[in-house]
């Protein structure tokens, strides 16, 4: 009699999983790598199974839930199956035997006399200087006010004068409807979806490179040019120089666009 196979056995591999989803989210291996920073050979390793390249269970676990976020699928069972492929997560490091040498180490010596006695000198002087400094008043002295900390540290009270550096701002969502002529701006919003973009400035300078998840949006400015690549080109409404543009892209399509000062209106 035979024995049919179980669901889990039809399931595709971890990284034949990572590939496929990779694949249907329209992204290359190199912008997956350029997402995660993951090295392109150790993505196409672990798209083959192969994760001897990865520095290690802990490393090739981080690379996994990487890869899985950037593509678009929930990196947890991946990591579960990568787990028991593996013997299973490592055991946490038991606290007993730690405890145990603290407890060892922490064996009770003989008093140092010798230092008892230097202390109990040095208060008694400091007895003696603090009252014969404040002749026997029993009123509490300005110094006494300032050792209790009554009075406020001004240094402390004193406020930084340097100012950190702040990056330059993105203009808000009201300015877009008013784009400056001599700058182009551009607005990306995952208005069907989510979508993995880049966006460069004129000087091949990396703006943003990642994940844009559904119901986000984005706005960069240069003063003459930004260079976007599109994952997932059909969940992205697109906002140039303060216009929609109404060019729709079909889901999971990659595009590579360039906008200047000029557009909409100009080719």
């Amino acid at each position: 009699m035979s024995i049919g196979n179980s669901p889990e056995d039809d399931r595709p591999s971890i990284g034949r999983a990572l590939q496929q989803a990779r694949i249907a989210a329209g992204l290359t291996v190199e912008e997956v790598s350029s997402s995660t920073r993951v090295r392109i050979p150790i993505v196409h390793a672990i798209e083959e199974d192969d994760f001897s390249r990865c520095g290690g269970d802990v490393y090739a676990r981080g690379h996994i839930r990487n890869i899985a976020r950037a593509v678009g699928i929930d990196p947890e069972p991946l990591v579960e199956r990568f787990d028991g492929d593996h013997g299973g997560r490592p055991a946490p490091t038991p606290a007993a035997p730690l405890f145990e040498a603290e407890r060892i180490r922490s064996e009770p010596r003989r008093p140092n006399w010798t230092a008892a006695m230097v202390a109990a000198i040095v208060a008694v002087i400091g007895f003696v200087g603090f009252t014969l400094f404040n002749g026997g008043d029993d009123k509490p002295s300005n110094t006494a006010q300032v050792a209790e900390g009554s009075k406020p540290d001004k240094t402390a009270a004193k406020p930084s004068t340097t100012k950190p550096t702040d990056p330059k701002p993105v203009p808000s969502e009201s300015a877009i409807a008013a784009a400056p002529r001599d700058k182009v701006t551009v607005k990306l919003g995952a208005s069907q979806g989510k979508s993995w973009i880049s966006v460069k400035d004129h000087n091949g300078r990396l703006l943003f490179d990642g994940l844009l998840l559904e119901g986000e949006s984005k706005t960069f400015q240069d003063k003459e040019r930004i260079d976007l690549v599109l994952g997932n080109a059909g969940a992205i409404e697109l906002f140039v120089n303060g216009k929609k543009l109404q060019d729709r892209f079909e889901p999971g399509q990659v595009e590579r666009l360039t906008y200047t000062k000029g557009d909409p209106e100009a080719g």
